[in-house]
């Protein structure tokens, strides 16, 4: 996974706006909603995050989010690929924001928050308990994990999907699945919300949105979950 994304590192912001183009938006609309929604569910819990984990923070957009939104103190961007994190250490500078390697994310916590999006149709389904399982030891007692994946039942999500060339030949993950190997990883799934049902052109729709987070039809889906007290056998 690793030497692909750096094949791609001078590219992978490009290639993301050319393949969400045909939602009228571009990735850091993306970013910034999804962030604001796990904010509010995490509001919702009283939870008040001061360090954060962006596991698989590609250029790092959405650090200055979960800064921003989540009124956290520090956030830490893990990658596997190191061009991609020479691209986000030079375009976001911002002192608390971090960027590491991924085997370095252990070692950079405790985090009261672990926060991914669009990793885990990377990961081969053999591997992500592993990276769930690095993941959860890098979370505190009680430590949230926001699971954001896209929906593999929407059509718009493969058709985007299809426009990007790191993302053709992905694994997606449905959120049944999800739930499923992030409950074996030793974590309390607290919810499942699915966002971005309407493009820009039916933006005067969005805000019923929020009424239909149960509804398995939005382009993505957040599992909101909890680290759990016991550790699952390996």
């Amino acid at each position: 996974m690793s030497s692909e994304f750096d094949a791609y590192a001078l590219q992978y912001d490009e290639a993301l706006e050319k393949g969400l183009s045909i939602s009228g938006e571009s990735k850091e609309h993306f970013a910034r909603e999804r962030v604001r929604w796990t904010a509010r569910r995490l509001a919702e819990l009283g939870a008040r995050p001061r360090r954060l984990l962006d596991f698989g923070c590609g250029t790092g957009g959405t650090g200055g989010e979960l800064l921003e939104q989540l009124g956290a103190e520090v956030v830490v961007g893990a990658d596997v690929s190191r061009k991609i994190l020479a691209i986000a250490r030079r375009d976001h500078p911002d002192p608390r924001l971090e960027f590491r390697t991924i085997q370095d994310v252990e070692a950079s916590g405790p985090f009261d928050v672990a926060y991914c999006n669009g990793v885990f149709h990377h990961i081969e389904p053999a591997r992500r308990s592993e990276a769930l399982g690095l993941i959860r030891r890098s979370l505190g007692p009680g430590g949230y994990f926001a699971f954001w994946e896209n929906n593999p039942w929407n059509p718009g999500t493969r058709l985007v999907m299809s426009r990007i060339p790191f993302d053709r030949d992905a694994k997606l993950i449905s959120a049944p699945a999800a739930r499923r190997v992030l409950v074996q990883a030793g974590f309390r799934p607290l919810g499942t919300d699915f966002l971005f049902l309407f493009p820009r052109a039916l933006a005067a729709l969005r805000p019923l949105e929020a009424h239909l987070v149960r509804v398995p039809a939005g382009a993505q889906y957040l599992v909101l979950c909890q680290k759990s007290e016991w550790s699952p056998l390996r």
